[in-house]
């Protein structure tokens, strides 16, 4: 019998129902996704996971508003995402949803202070309270000492900080983090996966990361397998049997 929880319902942030995405036609189609169903509850941390090629990303970017799913639905907090027109998805974008990329994607030219007020100014704050903002932004993720420094001036480390505080710049209710430790080394992922969870865990955010780390792993709630464009598992962290080793 389903789960019919009104307060489980109600906590729902994402739901995708039966999400296909199809490239090119006939015999020549990839099945990108086919037939994924899944929701994601309001403040969980959900790693999705699975080999090159199996659909994760595609998944990540249908949950992002960045693609349109070929057939099924997308909902985020109950608005039916492909209704939108481009404006209302600029809208949701950039209020209700946080991008983290593996690249960091963070603009050269301008400092870390610059980087992240441009999404506040976008969303409607002044300038003045855009910098006010931004600096206790920085401060929260480390970088106190580096709000006019730009990235060139800074590690990788340092960097994907800057894209994460870009990312809660406009306080949004997800957070998309797409393999945020691939480029850096094993104690500085250690570091980002840290503060990620302290997001979720000080502000509610409901962060999905698409990752390879087994680290990000120890601090999911709920890890989702994706397999061939489905879903091969999902599964709780406590009852997965794994030991994420210690760093020193």
């Amino acid at each position: 019998m389903p789960d019919t929880d009104d307060s489980k319902v109600q906590d729902i942030v994402i739901r995708a129902i039966d999400v296909k995405r199809y490239y090119g036609s006939g015999e020549a189609v990839t099945k990108a996704l086919d037939g994924v169903t899944l929701d994601v509850y309001r403040g969980e941390y959900l790693s999705i996971m699975g080999p090159s090629g199996s659909g994760k990303s595609t998944l990540f970017n249908m949950i992002g508003g960045i693609d349109s799913p070929t057939e099924g639905m997308v909902f985020i907090d109950e608005i039916d995402v492909a209704q939108l027109d481009s404006y209302e998805l600029a809208w949701m974008r950039c209020h209700k949803i946080g991008y983290i990329f593996q690249s960091y994607n963070i603009l050269p030219v301008l400092t870390a202070l610059e980087n992240i007020t441009l999404p506040m100014v976008f969303a409607g704050l002044s300038a003045d309270d855009a910098r006010d903002k931004g600096a206790d932004i920085l401060k929260l993720v480390g970088l106190g000492e580096r709000i006019f420094h730009r990235p060139y001036e800074m590690s990788g480390g340092q960097q994907q900080r800057v894209a994460i505080a870009r990312a809660i710049a406009n306080d949004p209710v997800i957070i998309l983090a797409d393999e945020p430790t691939a480029n850096l080394d094993v104690n500085t992922g250690k570091e980002i996966i840290d503060l990620l969870l302290e997001l979720k865990e000080t502000r509610g955010v409901t962060i999905i990361s698409a990752t390879h780390d087994m680290k990000m792993l120890d601090v999911s709630d709920r890890i989702l397998w994706i397999r061939d464009g489905q879903v091969d598992r999902l599964e709780e962290r406590k009852d997965l049997d794994i030991h994420i080793g210690r760093i020193e």
